[in-house]
C-alpha cells in the first residue's frame, strides 16, 4: 500500500485522470462480464399479439415467477422454460383471440333486449366465430371479418349480402388456392352469400385471389404442366433427377372456324319401293251389210269376222338415299396446333471385370416401355404431326456446393454459443485495458521520486578520490559521458534515463564489484526497481 500511495503521489494531474478513467473501465468491463454470465438465455415466446391478449400473457408470466422480456411487440423468456410456459400458457387459454363469439348472446337477456340489438349481437359473433376459425390455420396470425347484411326488413328487395376478410399472414403470404378456399368458407357460414361477393385483403392492403389476377391459361403454363406429369411419369420408373423432359407447344393463336360435307355414292339405302300392275283387255265383231234377212228370226244375216286383244304393264319405283356427312369445327385461340417432346434419361452404372463402373444405356425395349407411356400422357397425335424424341445418355454427376448441415457439438450440448463469445470478448477487453493501460501507467512516473533514497555507507576519508561503480565490469570501453554527479559525491546519475547507475566507492574500502554484490544482496527490493526502471527507460526510448 505505501509503494502505491507513493506512486499515486508521483504521478501528475493528467496521469491520474487516465489510471482512473481505465480503472473505471476495467471495472465496469468485469461487472459486465459477470451480468452476462448470470444473465439468463432469452428465447422468443410469442410475437404479433394485441394488445389485451399480450398483457394478459404478460401477467401469466409475473404470477408464475418466469423471467420476461418485452421487446416492441414481442415476449422473450428464458429458452430453457420455453416450451414449458407454452404448455402452461395454452392450459390457461391463453393467449386469447380479441375476437369474441356465439358468447356474446349469452349476455343478452330477454327483458330490454330488441330486435335490432339481437341481430347486432348476432352478427358480431357469427364475425367472431368465422374469425377463429381463419386464425386456426398456422400460416394466419390474425383475422378480421365483416359481414354486409340487410337486415330483416321485409320491405327490401333484391339486397345481396357481402363480405370482406383482413388477413394478417406470418410473412409467408398466402396464395390464391387458399383465398379461394377462404371465400368458399365465408360464403358457406352465411345464407344468401355466394364466393364471387367475398374480399380477401392481405396485411399489404392486397386483393388476394381477385378475377384479375386469375392464371392465364398460357402455351408455357399448359407446357410446364404436361412436363411436369411427364417427368413424373418417368421418375417414378428410372428414379429421381434420372429424366430430363423439355415440351414445346405450338398453339392457335387465331379463331377459325371450318364446315365440311360429304356425299357418298357407295353408301345408298333404299328407304321406300313403290309397285304399279296395269291389264288391258279389248275385242272386236265382225260387221256386214243389213238386210231384210237380218231382221227375221230365222233369216241368215249376213255374218263376219270377230277379233279381241289383251294388254298388262308393271312398274316399280324405289327410292333410295345416299349417304351425307356434315361437320363444322371452330378452333378457339390457345388450341394445340403442334407438340414436341424431348426426352433424355440416365442410363444404369455396372460394376466391370476390373472392377470400376461402367455406363450402360438402357435397352431399346425399355425406351420403346417409356415412349408409348411419355406419348399416352402428353396425348401425342401423329396426325397433328406431333414429334417424340427419347435418348438414353449418361448424366454428368452434379457436385454438391457447400457441406451438409450437420449437428454440432454445442448444439448437442445446449450451450448458447452467442453468450460464450460476448463473454470471451469481455474478458478480452478487461484484460487489455488490465495489461496495457492500468499497468504500464501504474509503472511510469519519475523513478527519482518513487524509489527510496539510498544511504551511502560510512567513508574513511572524504576528501581522497572516489571512483564511481558503473553496475558493470569495467574493461576500459566505458565513457561516463552524459553522467552527473550527485550533490553529495554518492554515484552518477543518467540524465536521459533518470535512474541511479552507481555507488560511490568510499576510501579505503573493498573492491567495488565485490561492494556492488554485497549492497545488492542486502537492499533486493531497490536493486530489483532499479533495474526495472532501467529496463522500462530502455523499451521507451527504442
Amino acid at each position: 500500500m505505501q509503494q502505491l500511495a507513493t506512486l499515486w503521489t508521483s504521478l501528475d494531474a493528467r496521469r491520474r485522470v487516465i489510471v482512473v478513467l481505465a480503472t473505471a473501465a476495467m471495472f465496469t468491463a468485469v461487472l459486465s462480464l459477470a451480468r452476462m454470465a448470470s444473465a439468463p438465455s432469452l428465447t422468443l415466446l410469442y410475437a404479433g399479439l394485441e394488445s389485451g391478449p399480450a398483457g394478459e400473457v404478460v401477467s401469466a408470466l409475473e404470477a408464475q415467477g418466469a423471467t420476461y422480456q418485452v421487446r416492441g411487440g414481442s415476449i422473450f423468456v428464458d429458452s430453457a422454460r420455453r416450451d414449458e410456459l407454452r404448455m402452461t400458457l395454452a392450459s390457461e387459454g391463453l393467449p386469447t383471440n380479441s375476437g369474441k363469439g356465439y358468447e356474446l348472446l349469452d349476455t343478452l337477456s330477454g327483458f330490454g333486449t330488441t330486435s335490432q340489438m339481437f341481430d347486432a349481437a348476432y352478427w358480431r359473433a357469427k364475425e367472431g366465430e368465422l374469425a377463429r376459425t381463419i386464425v386456426s390455420h398456422p400460416a394466419i396470425n390474425m383475422a378480421r371479418v365483416h359481414l354486409a347484411s340487410g337486415g330483416s326488413n321485409p320491405f327490401q328487395r333484391d339486397v345481396t349480402p357481402t363480405a370482406s376478410v383482413s388477413i394478417s399472414s406470418d410473412g409467408g403470404g398466402i396464395t390464391a388456392k387458399h383465398a379461394r378456399a377462404l371465400r368458399f368458407l365465408v360464403a358457406s357460414a352465411v345464407a344468401g352469400l355466394t364466393p364471387d361477393d367475398v374480399s380477401i385483403i392481405d396485411g399489404q392492403g392486397g386483393l388476394i385471389g381477385a378475377a384479375d389476377e386469375a392464371p392465364s391459361n398460357t402455351a408455357d403454363d399448359r407446357a410446364d404442366v404436361i412436363r411436369q406429369k411427364v417427368e413424373r411419369l418417368l421418375e417414378a420408373r428410372v428414379g429421381a433427377g434420372n429424366a430430363v423432359v423439355e415440351l414445346s407447344l405450338d398453339t392457335i393463336t387465331s379463331t377459325e372456324s371450318i364446315r365440311e360435307r360429304r356425299i357418298d355414292p357407295d353408301s345408298r339405302v333404299a328407304i321406300s319401293t313403290d309397285t304399279e300392275e296395269r291389264s288391258d283387255t279389248a275385242s272386236d265383231q265382225g260387221g256386214g251389210d243389213v238386210t231384210v234377212a237380218s231382221n227375221l228370226p230365222a233369216g241368215d244375216a249376213a255374218g263376219g269376222d270377230s277379233s279381241s286383244s289383251q294388254a298388262s304393264e308393271t312398274r316399280e319405283r324405289v327410292n333410295y338415299e345416299v349417304s351425307e356427312t356434315e361437320r363444322q369445327v371452330t378452333m378457339a385461340p390457345g388450341a394445340i396446333k403442334r407438340l414436341t417432346v424431348a426426352v433424355l434419361v440416365n442410363g444404369t452404372l455396372d460394376t466391370g471385370a476390373d472392377g470400376a463402373e461402367q455406363f450402360v444405356p438402357r435397352s431399346d425395349e425399355e425406351l420403346g416401355s417409356l415412349r408409348e407411356l411419355v406419348a399416352s400422357a402428353v396425348g401425342f397425335d401423329e396426325t397433328r404431326g406431333d414429334v417424340i424424341t427419347l435418348k438414353t445418355m449418361q448424366f454428368e454427376p452434379a457436385v454438391p456446393e457447400g457441406t451438409a448441415v450437420q449437428a454440432s457439438l454445442f448444439d448437442k450440448l445446449a450451450i448458447d454459443v452467442m453468450s460464450i463469445i460476448q463473454a470471451a470478448v469481455l474478458a478480452i477487453v478487461a484484460l487489455v485495458l488490465g495489461l496495457f493501460v492500468v499497468r504500464p501507467l501504474l509503472n511510469s512516473g519519475p523513478v527519482e521520486q518513487a524509489l527510496p533514497q539510498l544511504s551511502p555507507p560510512p567513508r574513511s576519508d572524504p576528501a581522497e578520490n572516489m571512483t564511481p561503480l558503473t553496475g558493470e565490469i569495467d574493461d576500459g570501453t566505458f565513457s561516463p559521458v552524459g553522467m552527473t554527479t550527485l550533490p553529495n559525491g554518492e554515484g552518477l546519475v543518467d540524465e536521459t534515463q533518470g535512474g541511479l547507475l552507481s555507488l560511490a566507492e568510499g576510501e579505503g574500502q573493498e573492491d567495488p564489484v565485490e561492494r556492488l554484490r554485497n549492497l545488492i544482496g542486502e537492499r533486493q527490493e531497490e536493486t530489483v526497481e532499479i533495474l526495472r526502471s532501467w529496463l522500462e527507460g530502455e523499451e521507451e526510448n527504442a
